[in-house]
């Protein structure tokens, strides 16, 4: 019998509806906060991946090192438009939604993936995690970290018909034209650019600010934020459909994702938030039958 069955079989263990209720009040501690690091986080990352530009063009910067800054801003730029996403930062119809949607929208255009769409596929991940037809997210599911990679390579190639470009196919949101045509202006911005800097002799430059940082950012988005957490991706339900584990790189470089299993239970917490709400709940969720995969730091 495993530990887990062990703890709720006990004569004395807490009942389902004491557990939720204990857990409820525990997460509504973190719920409350606006997220203020996430908005200097996501525009002031796009602030400087755009000042990598005249920078280089200008000789003051050296293009390996815009190249590696660029890179840089790439891999921060999702999670401040995942806040945004959850309306995090403000919900809709406060005063504050401006700059919500503001975060939102900036912080991922080095990376051109358009605020509207994440916000409707990343919808549909929360509601059908790891469901084989219905979650987007489910195109990183793979047995090792590598191919992981290479199934994310592979499905930004175009013509591919799988992942976001099937959920957006078949998504009755209404929202889905208007994010279909923002998407249409981002991508042509970013061709535009490229096409600009080949054609005035600068293809390096457009080469090492925009397009190879934008894919690698892509690689580890997917690594880290969609793979890892979700490994090996084959399990439904609110408590099993995610986990806590622990990465060999630590917390910081995989950007909390260690506690993700605190983001699919409770989205409103911010992710600077979600590693001290998981150490609170941790008890009630073994409890309830998290996977949790991180060290027991009891039995060490």
């Amino acid at each position: 019998m495993s530990a887990v069955n062990e703890i709720r079989s006990t004569q004395n263990r807490r009942t389902d509806r004491e557990l939720q209720r204990e857990e409820a009040t525990i997460a509504r501690k973190y719920l409350s906060r606006v997220p203020w690091e996430m908005v200097v986080w996501g525009l002031g990352n796009f602030v400087v991946w755009l000042s990598l530009w005249p920078l280089v063009f200008s000789g003051m910067l050296p293009l390996w090192a815009g190249f590696l800054l660029s890179t840089l801003c790439c891999v921060l730029a999702y999670l401040p438009s995942h806040e945004a996403q959850h309306s995090i930062i403000a919900a809709e119809g406060t005063k504050l939604r401006w700059l919500n949607d503001l975060v939102g929208h900036i912080s991922t255009i080095p990376l051109v993936f358009p605020y509207r769409v994440g916000w409707i596929t990343h919808k549909q991940h929360h509601a059908y995690a790891n469901d084989e037809e219905r979650d987007p997210d489910i195109t990183s599911r793979a047995e090792t970290w590598w191919q992981s990679i290479w199934s994310s390579i592979k499905g930004r190639q175009p013509g591919n018909q799988e992942g976001y470009a099937k959920a957006m196919r078949e998504t009755d949101d209404p929202n889905r034209e208007r994010a279909i045509l923002e998407a249409f202006a981002l991508r042509t911005t970013h061709f535009a650019v490229l096409l600009i800097c080949a054609w005035t002799g600068h293809a390096l430059e457009g080469l090492f600010l925009w397009l190879l940082p934008r894919h690698l950012g892509f690689i580890y988005n997917v690594l880290f934020l969609s793979w890892a957490p979700h490994h090996p991706a084959n399990e439904m339900g609110r408590y099993r459909d995610t986990r806590a584990w622990k990465s060999p790189i630590g917390t910081l470089l995989t950007m909390g994702m260690e506690y993700h299993i605190i983001h699919h239970l409770y989205p409103k917490i911010p992710l600077i938030d979600t590693a001290k709400a998981f150490y609170e709940l941790e008890p009630i969720l073994t409890e309830r039958g998290i996977r949790n995969d991180r060290p027991n730091k009891a039995a060490a």
